[in-house]
């Protein structure tokens, strides 16, 4: 009875926050409600009509249509439910370990297993919503698809409830789990074969076989059955994914005995494991939040760490990697040079914010490999050109994520110390062009490589790769910029978590700007394109395009920059 009062106290004080947080923006900021309904609504009416003319064109296919959108449904579900266990991860180690009230909650009388009850909550509902807002679009273009009756969608909530709770139980124990043995050297080196283990066999897996054109037009069935072999993981019976997908595939199709049968196996799962999570968890949570708070570093267990500690104890220390590499550039001073070692530092000793930007990277990089499997079926101009621009806008989405993540907070993590900064001889001014220069140097290397690579991958012409490498170096630098000026001109220095300072207006305006920016700068680009223009005078059109995604990168970029530091050199500190 305790802990269930204690439970129901943390929840009660957190929607009480969120309910005063809500009304609080209602009487500020009319224009940010504005903004995010208008996002909200712009992204479900547009994602919608995507799926229902997606799924329409697929349907209409004789005999396959119907085959085509099961396999869609059921990747879809596996690939989100590795996605959802990745999201809980990440989200749950940082509640657990890196959150302050954690630490506050664990000093009080409250039992363990109420506080690991109530990060598991929080955390759920902070990996899942994400899911639900991009699944609600999918579902609902399905059901209209298909004119299934009412009671469909109903069944297809409570379904997908039940489905996201799995994956954070198993990513709130992978959480504890990494935690207690993260710093074991045996962990580490199985960790790391098992990841080249698992990179290969999905290479080997994936990897395409060569289709004759005589075997296309003999053996179009067989073809068929060939290309999706390589699919049927997603319908091995043990996923959760596959209890989900066969539910609602059976639901859609009047087979309800049978979709009850598989949500009832996705129940006692739920049931199961939901129950030793709750009951048995506790321990071994207050266990490695103990690991975590003692430990000095997870490579403590190598012997060139415990050389360099030696060498720190007796303070010889050498010049570390960040000062050799900041030495290197010409023109540097010392005080900016300072502030980068710091930024740099501070950035690599926070695990949840490297570790994000290698997933992302990562999903990308993977992404972009693979590309090199989908250019040898594409023969037509017209469709390398079109996954020439998708991709461009796929490097483009993944920067914006970047800058508003990491970028935006940057100057508000600075925190109450922002007046031992401000007086500073560098001065404010200095201080935000320098965090610019370093941000948009770093996303730059990353983009530009990222872009190299994937045109390489579509065998694309040194003219076209100058063409799309030049394009995301300019939209780098106007990201970058974005992401600055507004986390200058819309600071949070109360916060230290940057995940909510992100989602404050300021992260949420700056985000919305950076896709509606990617998406001008696509168009223009496309109608610029020299080799896509059909008229007589081509030159004009494509001096036309490349000035409107001038004019639009300067203005994304610089507008942002030039409001903030006139705000910093006008802030009383």
């Amino acid at each position: 009875m305790i802990m269930k009062h204690h439970l129901a106290m943390l929840m009660r004080v957190s929607l009480l926050q969120t309910w005063r947080r809500l009304a609080s923006i209602r009487e500020q900021s009319q224009l940010f409600l504005t903004v995010i309904m208008l996002f909200i609504v712009g992204y479900l009416a547009l994602s919608f009509w995507l799926f229902y003319r997606g799924l329409h064109f697929i349907s209409a296919f004789p005999g396959l249509g119907t085959l085509l959108t099961e396999r869609l449904l059921y990747l879809l579900f596996a690939f989100l439910f590795v996605l959802l266990l990745f999201s809980n991860i990440v989200i749950s180690h940082t509640n657990f370990f890196r959150n302050r009230e954690t630490t506050f909650l664990l000093t009080l009388p409250v039992s363990r297993l109420t506080i690991f009850r109530w990060k598991l909550l929080e955390s759920t509902l902070l990996a899942s919503w994400a899911f639900l807002f991009l699944i609600a679009p999918l579902l609902a273009a399905y059901g209209l698809t298909n004119h299934l009756p009412w009671h469909f969608y109903i069944a297809t909530v409570l379904l997908i409830a039940l489905f996201i709770i799995l994956p954070a139980i198993f990513g709130s124990f992978l959480s504890v789990s990494l935690a207690r043995f993260m710093d074991r050297r045996s962990f580490q080196i199985t960790f790391v074969v098992l990841a080249v283990c698992g990179l290969y066999a999905a290479n080997r897996w994936f990897r395409p076989e060569a289709i004759s054109d005589e075997m296309l037009e003999t053996r179009v069935l067989a073809v068929l059955d060939r290309l999706l072999l390589k699919t049927r993981f997603a319908q091995f019976p043990i996923l959760p994914s596959y209890w989900l997908s066969a539910s609602v595939l059976n639901w859609a199709e009047g087979a309800i005995s049978a979709s009850i049968f598989f949500a009832a196996i996705l129940l006692s799962h739920v049931l199961f494991f939901g129950y030793l999570a709750t009951t048995q968890m506790g321990g071994l949570f207050f266990d490695a939040a103990s690991r975590v708070q003692s430990r000095g570093s997870v490579f403590g267990g190598w012997g060139w760490f415990k050389a360099f500690q030696k060498r720190k104890q007796k303070f010889a220390f050498d010049t570390g990697f960040v000062e050799i590499m900041f030495s290197l550039v010409p023109g540097l001073s010392s005080d900016r040079r300072a502030l980068l070692t710091k930024d740099v530092r501070i950035f690599w000793r926070d695990t949840t914010q490297w570790g994000q930007s290698l997933v992302l990277f990562g999903l990308l990089g993977a992404y972009i490999i693979n590309l090199r499997h989908f250019s040898q079926q594409l023969t037509n101009p017209f469709w390398v050109n079109l996954v020439a621009y998708l991709n461009l806008g796929a490097c483009s989405l993944n920067l914006a994520t970047l800058t508003t993540r990491f970028v935006f907070p940057q100057f508000s993590l600075e925190g109450k110390r922002i007046w031992i900064v401000g007086l500073a001889p560098l001065g404010l001014r200095r201080i935000i062009l320098a965090k610019y220069v370093l941000t948009c140097t770093a996303s730059l290397i990353l983009t530009l490589l990222l872009m190299l690579v994937s045109c390489r991958m579509l065998k694309m012409e040194s003219g076209q790769t100058a063409y799309f490498a030049c394009a995301i170096s300019v939209m780098t630098m106007a990201l970058n910029g974005l992401a600055t000026g507004l986390g200058v001109l819309y600071p949070n220095f109360r916060e230290e978590n940057p995940s909510k300072i992100v989602s404050g207006f300021g992260g949420t305006f700056c985000l919305i700007l950076s896709f509606v920016y990617i998406l001008g700068s696509i168009i223009f680009l496309a109608f610029g394109a020299p080799w896509s223009n059909a008229t007589a005078v081509p030159w004009v059109q494509a001096a036309s395009g490349w000035f409107g995604f001038a004019v639009l990168s300067f203005a994304t970029g610089w507008a942002p920059m030039k409001l903030g530091l006139r705000k910093a050199k006008a802030m009383e500190i």
